[in-house]
């Protein structure tokens, strides 16, 4: 799967499993749009295909809870085990880094060095935002220095670094120092944070430290515009910045527009798209799907339609959901008890027996992958909505 889609695609769209064409310039329902999500986001059927490949295709997973990863490649990836990725983290093949929006993604080291310098000036505005009046009286430069030479010496937690820091500016809160080089500086965390059946303290070090990479010299986001393309478009502009944080995107779409297919949502809103993203018939089949909390499948569109109806979107950030037919369904956790495991399956309105028995089959599924011992008994229990 290429980091950048061709652009020698012919100017229509057709998926081969449906022979479903689309031109240029069609109004996309909602449901054609979730199914061209689904499909890019490998929802739609479990992909034969590996860990980084998988990474780099999606522009990374959103990592806030250092397991979530995990579910979120099970339920897209053919054959996936827990040490695929794993195995990865520890060899320092894939990192977990601050990135869009501000917010922790695992990516390949890859992605890592060309993609953090891309949206720095996102980590600037939103530390500014949210701490700035703090820090007036900090010299940035010098806590980047400071703080640099104290992880790359050992790595330590935010928490511990602040107080560290504080030494050098006793007025200020250590959270909001430890925050500020987090946000200045590309911290990575450090196994055994993010191992499976593991845990450890969310320790840090530089990526250029840990990876032994520099970091790549920033660039315009046009590329990384057209991989979000690829991974959940077709897309409005809109929609770019709220998966990017980036502002002043205008100059780049221009710049892109020749590469580009262009649609319109039923609310009249302009959708850009790669030449050769797929756009399956809206009638082709959805299997129930088990998504951890803060998956960037739910969360990185301004119009979260397309797979979350609005009185929803609430519940898709704080809790893991699941889908059936392609859209928000419910939310979900598994319970460890002593000799079984158990999945709370928690709908948010009333689904059908036939929906009933597929969630239970995949949940068993999920029980099974998720099981420390293969004598655990597991089952899986509704609630009513």
């Amino acid at each position: 799967m290429a980091d950048v889609p061709r652009t020698d695609a012919p100017a229509h769209s057709a998926d081969v499993s449906t022979g479903h064409a689309v031109e240029p310039g069609a109004v996309l329902c909602a449901r054609t749009l979730n199914r061209a999500l689904l499909e890019r986001q490998m929802l739609l059927r479990r992909q034969p295909v590996g860990v980084a490949e998988a990474l780099e295709h999606l522009v990374g997973l959103q990592a806030q809870n250092p397991i979530g990863p995990y579910f979120g490649l099970w339920s897209r990836l053919a054959g996936f085990h827990p040490d695929d990725l794993a195995g990865r983290i520890d060899r320092r093949v894939v990192v977990r880094i601050a990135l869009m929006r501000w917010t922790l993604h695992l990516v390949t080291a890859r992605d890592c060095v060309r993609t953090r310098p891309i949206v720095q000036p996102v980590m600037e505005r939103r530390m500014r935002a949210q701490f700035g009046r703090h820090l007036a009286d900090v010299d940035l430069d010098r806590l980047v220095a400071l703080g640099r030479s104290l992880v790359e010496a050992q790595p330590h937690t935010l928490g511990d670094i602040g107080r560290v820091l504080a030494d050098e500016w006793p007025d200020q809160e250590p959270s909001v120092l430890g925050n500020a080089l987090a946000a200045l500086t590309p911290l990575v965390h450090v196994p055994p944070r993010g191992l499976w059946g593991r845990n450890g303290r969310a320790v840090q070090t530089t990526a250029e430290r840990w990876l032994g990479l520099a970091l790549e010299p920033g660039a315009a986001p046009d590329e990384l515009l057209m991989r979000y393309l690829a991974a959940f478009g077709p897309a409005s502009i809109d929609d770019m910045r709220t998966w990017s944080g980036l502002r002043g995107l205008g100059s780049a779409i221009e710049r892109l527009r020749p590469r580009l297919r262009s649609f319109t949502d039923e609310q009249g809103r302009e959708l850009l798209d790669v030449p050769d993203g797929p756009l399956p018939d809206p009638s082709v089949p959805a299997p129930p799907r088990f998504l951890p909390e803060c998956d960037n499948v739910v969360l990185s569109h301004a119009d979260r339609s397309r797979i979350v109806s609005p009185e929803h979107r609430r519940c898709v950030t704080a809790h893991k959901t699941f889908l059936v037919d392609g859209f928000v369904a419910g939310t979900w956790r598994i319970i460890h008890g002593r000799q079984a495991d158990t999945l709370v399956v928690s709908p948010l309105a009333a689904i059908t027996r036939r929906d009933r028995l597929a969630l239970a089959e995949e949940g068993a599924q999920l029980l099974a992958f998720s099981a420390s011992d293969e004598d655990t008994r597991i089952s899986v229990r509704f609630r009513e909505p």
